[in-house]
């Protein structure tokens, strides 16, 4: 008999993780298809590592042992291979699921939440693919935050917000898109409880103004406002908290619809009654309201009955905690290390910086690897090279990553970049501050400045861009032109 088999059994799930893992539209090019082989956003390597292994990791460290992992069909050849292959250290049991639905449909949390709910039988922590956290801000921060106020105010979900250190000029380049949104928040410091999120609806109705309830600043009169902090989209949440998503079918966008109703049940009297049979479920336990009744920090939150000392059967004091709603709030507020989702082709890039910001020359390991780049190379100490990777002599690479199974030419210069596994950078080329896509071939001579290249992208030979997305389509565009010129002629 295996005894540690047995242990694990016995002891009761806590907490299962829900990674969600999309197409990655806001990153495309990177994330568009190869051919027919799909780019999955949660396999975008950040310094030549996953962003799902981040993920991974830090749902590790946290204590949580078993992972739902939601998928598009099309990306779980792809990642299924990933977990499972020695590029993984995960111990993790990972329920790989997966949903049908093209790049173009619109499929959001919300809508993944109710169709896996059958999967989902404990409290759960909803975790994007692309969040990548500082070893500051441990996932079990927000574990105990909940766990905490689920014994004393019937916490219904605890979120994290941070805020986001500038971009620095020569980071910003306006030809990749906007930068990531942010959006005004209200909470209650004292509490640790967020109590109201400005949606887009609220901004079309109101651009310069937040409209609030008086039911809130009557319940809770200091509160705080900010526009500076970004949300996490890391949410700790009830597993009843389902039973509600169920009755709001129309509703995709935890962010920003669910999570801003969610925040209503805390001050209006009408949604608690409405979701009295779910609400109830949440009370805390028998022998924490005796606790609590008695305790000199309690505050009576609840507004239906006076909190007193009173015996933990009576009516009144359940009735007090029970209707006592909470949002948990975590403000992570670090100006060294800052935490960041990859969901900018922005945020990739920087990202990416800041990690080579505090690297000192890291080459591949192995001797053979290291065989492969030319003693004449320059490389500077805030690079790092792949394993496999050739570097040609009298290149030069400075603040720069390289992936694996890459091919750099001779008299080559790349400054600021980064470049996916399997590049081939011919003989004289000039890269400047690009994201070069995997695969992607630049011919000699060519110059690129600013530019970020679809998977598997050619560029000519002494091509000179700047500030461009490149996407196979366009570069297909001139051979199917001479085609049907060349057929034309043949018809005449």
């Amino acid at each position: 008999m295996d005894l540690d088999d047995v242990k694990s059994d016995l002891v009761t799930r806590e907490f299962l993780a829900v990674v969600l893992a999309g197409f990655g539209n806001e990153l495309v090019p990177l994330t568009s298809d190869y051919g027919d082989d799909p780019c999955p956003k949660a396999l975008l390597p950040v310094a030549n590592k996953p962003l799902l292994e981040y993920v991974l990791v830090w749902l590790e460290q946290s204590g949580i042992k078993d992972v739902l992992l939601i998928c598009p069909s099309s990306h779980r050849s792809s990642i299924y291979h990933h977990i499972h292959s020695d590029v993984s250290s995960s111990s993790l049991r990972i329920d790989l699921q997966t949903y049908d639905e093209s790049r173009d449909d619109n499929t959001g949390p919300c809508a993944l939440l109710r169709h896996f709910s059958n999967r989902i039988t404990e409290d759960f922590v909803v975790v994007p693919c692309d969040f990548i956290p500082p070893p500051t801000l441990p996932l079990s921060l927000l574990l105990n935050k909940f766990r905490v106020d689920a014994l004393s105010e019937a916490c219904l979900a605890t979120t994290c917000f941070f805020s986001s250190r500038p971009f620095e000029k020569e980071t910003h380049f306006e030809e990749w898109g906007s930068l990531p949104s942010v959006c005004p928040i209200i909470w209650d410091p004292s509490a640790g409880s967020l109590l109201h999120i400005d949606t887009p609806d609220d901004q079309d109705r109101n651009s310069d103004a937040i409209e609030l309830k008086m039911s809130l600043l009557s319940r809770y009169p200091r509160t705080k406002l900010s526009s500076f902090l970004q949300d996490s989209h890391v949410y700790v949440c009830r597993r009843s908290v389902l039973d509600i998503l169920h009755e709001k079918p129309h509703f995709s966008s935890l962010r920003e619809e669910f999570l801003p109703w969610l925040c209503k049940i805390q001050y209006r009297q009408s949604k608690r009654v409405k979701y009295k049979k779910v609400l109830d479920s949440l009370s805390p336990p028998t022998t924490q309201i005796l606790a609590l009744s008695h305790s000199s920090n309690f505050v009576n939150t609840g507004g239906d009955s006076q909190a007193g000392m009173l015996s933990p059967g009576d009516s009144d004091t359940s009735r007090t905690l029970s209707s006592t709603r909470k949002i948990g709030l975590v403000i992570y507020d670090q100006n060294t290390e800052v935490p960041m989702r990859i969901n900018t082709l922005h945020n990739f890039y920087e990202m990416n910086k800041r990690i080579l910001s505090g690297t000192t020359y890291s080459l591949p390991v192995d001797p053979k690897d290291r065989s492969l780049i030319d003693q004449r190379a320059q490389i500077s100490v805030d690079s790092i090279i792949g394993e496999s990777t050739q570097i040609s002599e009298r290149s030069t690479i400075k603040r720069s990553i390289i992936g694996r199974h890459c091919i750099i030419g001779k008299l080559v210069k790349i400054t600021g970049s980064i470049l996916l596994d399997h590049c081939i950078v011919e003989d004289g080329t000039k890269l400047e501050n690009c994201i070069l896509g995997k695969s992607t071939r630049v011919g000699a001579k060519a110059e690129l400045t600013k530019c970020v290249t679809q998977a598997g992208y050619e560029v000519s030979g002494g091509e000179v861009a700047k500030g461009e997305k490149l996407e196979v389509s366009d570069w297909m565009a001139t051979p199917d032109t001479s085609i049907k010129q060349t057929s034309d002629l043949h018809e005449d």
